[in-house]
C-alpha cells in the first residue's frame, strides 16, 4: 500500500510579503510565463474552477488555501527560485505540490488528475488569472425558471415517504442530488442540479429543499410531489456555496438568500419561486484595512430568534447580520472578526453563532441577540467545523466542537456564558481531543447519541482518509473505535483513495451515514452504521450514485441539529 509523502515546509506555498508585492509584481510581470494554447488554457480553467477555486479564489488571492498568483510561482530569469528570502516555486515544484499535496490540508491530486493535467495546471498557475465578468440582476433574471408554478403544486404531501428521515445526498461529479429514504435506504429520486452541490438547506416548513451548486445554480426541490423534483431554479453567479431561508415566525418560506463566490455578492429571492428581488455586493475593506476585490460569501445561517441572516464574508473577516423584515430598506450590522471566514454553526441555545476564521486559526463567536462579537477564540491550525457539534461535556458542561484541516485534534469550546456552573468555561478551549490525523472536514453528534464522530478525508494517508473516528462522549481520552469505512463497504480496493466524508445522523439519532467518495469511475457508496453498536447496518450502492459527498437529513437540517 502506497504511503503519501508530504512536502517539507521549505516548499510549501507561501504568499509574497505585502511590503515587497508592488515592486516584485512589476518585475515578475516582465518575465514570460509558460506558453499555453487556447485549448490548454480552457482545460486548465475548467480544472481550476472544479478543483481549486473554492480554497484559493477565482483571482487566486488565497483564503483557506494559499495565494496562487503567478508572482511567486515563476522562476527568476536565471533559473533560481529565491529572491529576497521569498521562495519561488517553478514548474517542477508546482507539479510536486499538486501531485502530493501539503501538510496544510491540500489533498494529493496524483490519483485525481493525470500527469499531463498536473503539468498543465503548473503552467496555468504561472500565468495571470483571468477576471471573470460580473453577474447583474438582468443576467440573473435571464436564468430564472419556474418549472412548476406555485398554484400547480400539491396542496398536501402526495407521496407516502417519511420526509423527516429523507436524506438529500450530493452526487458531486454528475451534478445531481439523490433523495434517499432513511427508513428503507431506497433512492426515491435523482434530481438534476448544478455541478458539485455544496449544501442542501430546508425551508422552515420542511417542504422545500434548496440546493446550491458550485457553478452558481440554485435549485428548489418540492418534497410534497409524488416524485420529488425541481420546481424552480436560478443561477446566482458563476461560483457559489451558500443558501438559507427565512425562518423567523411570520416569515416562514417567504425568502431565500444565496451567496456567491463570484461575483462577490448575495441575492435575496422569493422563497417559493426563487425570483431574484435584491442583490447586495460584498466588495470592500478587510478587518486589516486593505481593499479586497473578491470578498466571497462563505456561509449563511438563518436566525430563529430574529428576522435575520448571519452572512459570513470570507476575505474581509466581516460578519453581516442582515435584517430581512424590510428588504426595500435593508439593514446590515457589520461585525469585525478575523480572516478568512468559512463554515460554522449554532450553539445548542441557537443564540450564539460560531464560525471558523481558518486562516487566522480562530473561532469567532457572535451573540445574535445582542448583535455583537462575543469572543475570538484561538485554536490549532485551520479550524474547519462544517456546522460543528454540540453536546454536554461530563466536566466542562455545554461545548461546541470543531475539527481542523491542519492539526490532528478536535477542539472543544465552552458555550454556556449564562450558566453559573459553567460560565467560567465560556468561549474558551476547554479540551483538545487527539484525532487520528489532520485533514478533518466534519464533526457530528446528535442529542440522542452518546457518540462524537469525526472524519479526516483531506489526510494524504490512505488508511486515515478512508476512516472515521468515534468517541464515547463520557470518556474522550481516546477514540472508542476507528472505523475503516472503505473496508466496511465491501467494495474492491481501488487505486484512488476513497475518502470517508461527512458523518450524518438519521432523524432519530440511531444511525450515522458516511459517504465513501471515490474516483469518478469507481463505485462509490454510503455506509450506514448503527450508532449504538458501531456496526454496519447497510451499504447503499447504485450505479447511478456517483461520488456521493454531503448528506443532509431533512429533519436535522430543518431544525439545526448537530
Amino acid at each position: 500500500m502506497k504511503t503519501r509523502k508530504l512536502l517539507s515546509g521549505a516548499v510549501r506555498l507561501a504568499a509574497l510579503p505585502l511590503a515587497m508585492a508592488g515592486a516584485f509584481n512589476v518585475a515578475m510581470a516582465q518575465q514570460a510565463a509558460p506558453e499555453m494554447t487556447a485549448e490548454e488554457k480552457a482545460t486548465a480553467k475548467k480544472i481550476y474552477f472544479e478543483r481549486c477555486a473554492g480554497c484559493h479564489g477565482v483571482l487566486r488571492k488565497g483564503a483557506t488555501g494559499k495565494n496562487l498568483e503567478p508572482h511567486w510561482s515563476k522562476k527568476l530569469p536565471d533559473g533560481t527560485t529565491q529572491e529576497g528570502g521569498t521562495l519561488k516555486l517553478g514548474q517542477n515544484r508546482l507539479e510536486k505540490i499538486i501531485a502530493y499535496g501539503t501538510e496544510g490540508g491540500m489533498v494529493n491530486f496524483d490519483d485525481i488528475l493525470t500527469k499531463e493535467e498536473i503539468s498543465l495546471m503548473a503552467k496555468y498557475l504561472q500565468n495571470t488569472p483571468d477576471v471573470p465578468p460580473e453577474f447583474s440582476m438582468q443576467d440573473m433574471l435571464a436564468t430564472w425558471k419556474v418549472i412548476v408554478p406555485v398554484e400547480q403544486r400539491p396542496k398536501k404531501q402526495m407521496n407516502k415517504f417519511n420526509l423527516k428521515n429523507m436524506f438529500s445526498v450530493t452526487l458531486r461529479d454528475t451534478g445531481e442530488v439523490a433523495l434517499i429514504d432513511g427508513d428503507t435506504k431506497e433512492i426515491r429520486s435523482i434530481v438534476k442540479t448544478g455541478y458539485a452541490v455544496h449544501i442542501s438547506r430546508l425551508s422552515a416548513s420542511g417542504r422545500y429543499v434548496y440546493v446550491i451548486s458550485r457553478d452558481g445554480r440554485l435549485s428548489l426541490i418540492d418534497l410534497w410531489m409524488e416524485k420529488p423534483a425541481v420546481v424552480a431554479e436560478v443561477k446566482v453567479g458563476y461560483d457559489a456555496r451558500s443558501v438559507d431561508t427565512s425562518k423567523f415566525k411570520g416569515f416562514e418560506d417567504k425568502y431565500a438568500v444565496a451567496g456567491s463566490y463570484w461575483p462577490p455578492q448575495y441575492v435575496i429571492m422569493e422563497g417559493d419561486t426563487l425570483k431574484p428581488l435584491k442583490i447586495v455586493g460584498t466588495r470592500g475593506m478587510t478587518v486589516d484595512g486593505e481593499y479586497h476585490p473578491e470578498p466571497r460569501v462563505a456561509s449563511i445561517v438563518s436566525s430563529q430568534i430574529k428576522p435575520e441572516w448571519v452572512i459570513n464574508i470570507k476575505e474581509t473577516g466581516q460578519i453581516k447580520l442582515v435584517d430581512y423584515s424590510d428588504i426595500k430598506n435593508l439593514k446590515e450590522t457589520t461585525i469585525e472578526s478575523a480572516k478568512f471566514l468559512h463554515d460554522g454553526g449554532w450553539d445548542a441555545s441557537k443564540r450564539y453563532f460560531l464560525v471558523a476564521a481558518n486562516a487566522s486559526n480562530k473561532i469567532a463567536v457572535v451573540d445574535t441577540k445582542e448583535g455583537k462579537l462575543a469572543a475570538l477564540v484561538d485554536t490549532k491550525k485551520i479550524p474547519h467545523p462544517g456546522r460543528g457539534a454540540n453536546f454536554k461535556h461530563p466536566q466542562f458542561g455545554p461545548v461546541w466542537a470543531t475539527g481542523h484541516l491542519g492539526a490532528d485534534v478536535i477542539t472543544l469550546i465552552g458555550t454556556a456564558p449564562n450558566d453559573a456552573k459553567y460560565k467560567s468555561n465560556a468561549w474558551k478551549v476547554v479540551q483538545e481531543i487527539k484525532h487520528i490525523g489532520s485533514g478533518n472536514l466534519f464533526v457530528k453528534t446528535h442529542p440522542k447519541s452518546k457518540h462524537l464522530w469525526a472524519d479526516a478525508p483531506q489526510n494524504p494517508e490512505r488508511s486515515i482518509a478512508e476512516s472515521v473516528a468515534v468517541w464515547d462522549m463520557a470518556d474522550l481520552s481516546k477514540p472508542k473505535k476507528v472505523l475503516n469505512v472503505a473496508k466496511d463497504s465491501g467494495l474492491p480496493e481501488t487505486k484512488a483513495i476513497r475518502r470517508a466524508v461527512h458523518p450524518e445522523y438519521s432523524a432519530d439519532g440511531s444511525e450515522v451515514w458516511v459517504s465513501l467518495w471515490g474516483g469518478k469511475t469507481d463505485q462509490s457508496a454510503i455506509v450506514v452504521y448503527d450508532d449504538k453498536t458501531l456496526t454496519v447496518k447497510k451499504v447503499i450502492t447504485d450505479p447511478k450514485m456517483i461520488t456521493p459527498t454531503g448528506k443532509f437529513n431533512v429533519f436535522n437540517t430543518q431544525h439545526d441539529i448537530y
